[in-house]
């Protein structure tokens, strides 16, 4: 019998010894207390005062005591104007949690038929997963699991970023500072080690700037194009992504990467699946410490190929 069948009865049987009244258990409302209040299950006792004629505070602390004596799980209980509060012993908690965690297919209902895709993660290889990633992995498996166990067939996906300027940052920070670095070699988790060329890369493309910004050519475009109210500290700031695009270096050398990698060059190809392979790995390590997983992986530069195709 479940705890509130117990109850129900309880208080049926309650009602007939203390004022030879007539209740069919199934009829007996019990409702979880409100969080405002302390108990597990509460009983509106309003009704039975007419059978009683007592006050509702007194039915309900005679019904309380009653039912605490019949249920052994009701170890107290409040009362709360007409409001009966049944507070159950912690070792009926327990033992209930040790059921549901022996039964397998607890809370699951039948297969509904619905199709659902769920996406999350889907990260960038350039860098590795932070705590933005974490929540998202959580909330995307958590979100997975529940539509499943409620009867729906659900695929977990996920879409990787893994082409584009920024994946060519870190293949150019490798190639000019990397020194031959792994994985390996270095001891480091890869997708560590790749954000690490990622954030080298933007420190070297910082002191060019900086660098930049003192040539006469620097000086000129601020005398030409600067606003009234800017100065020279304000006017690069909103230059930065101007300059990156038309005069830096390192920026013509990531944009002709990146064309290479467009043009299937076999070296760059092969650099950006080795960089790409130490990112998944590192991935997967974070994905199999979080008890994450996907049924279907997508990647940018596949969906970057068909588009290309089809122009």
């Amino acid at each position: 019998m479940d705890i509130i069948s117990a109850i129900q009865q309880a208080v049926a049987a309650a009602l007939q010894s203390l004022y030879q009244a007539e209740s069919k258990p199934e009829a007996i409302q019990v409702s979880t207390t409100a969080s405002d209040f302390s108990g597990d299950y509460t009983i509106v006792v309003f009704p039975f005062v007419r059978f009683a004629k007592k006050a509702p505070d007194v039915v309900a602390a005679e019904i309380g005591a009653f039912v605490q004596q019949q249920v052994p799980e009701v170890h107290g209980f409040n009362v709360i104007k007409g409001f009966l509060n049944l507070e159950l012993d912690a070792a009926y908690w327990q033992q209930f949690l040790a059921s549901v965690l022996a039964d397998p297919n607890f809370g699951r209902q039948p297969r509904n038929g619905h199709k659902v895709l769920v996406e999350y993660s889907s990260p960038n290889t350039n860098k590795p997963l932070h705590l933005g990633h974490v929540r998202n992995c959580l909330l995307g498996w958590s979100s997975a699991a529940i539509l499943d166990a409620a009867g729906s067939d659900v695929v977990k996906v996920q879409i990787v970023n893994d082409r584009g300027v920024a994946i060519c940052k870190s293949m150019l920070a490798w190639k000019l500072f990397g020194a031959g670095k792994t994985p390996e070699n270095s001891g480091e988790k890869g997708d560590h080690l790749v954000g690490d060329f990622y954030v080298l890369f933007e420190n070297a493309t910082k002191e060019e700037y900086a660098a930049w910004q003192t040539k006469p050519e620097a000086k000129a475009l601020f005398e030409a194009q600067h606003k009234p109210e800017q100065d020279e500290k304000a006017f690069f700031k909103d230059y930065k992504n101007k300059w990156f695009n038309e005069y830096s270096e390192l920026g013509a050398s990531v944009r002709e990467m990146l064309l290479k990698w467009e043009d299937n060059d076999p070296e760059t190809r092969q650099l950006w699946k080795q960089m790409n392979d130490w990112v998944y790995a590192g991935f997967e390590q974070t994905y199999a410490d979080l008890g994450v997983d996907f049924d279907k992986l997508y990647y940018e530069s596949d969906t970057y190929l068909l588009r290309k195709r089809h122009r």
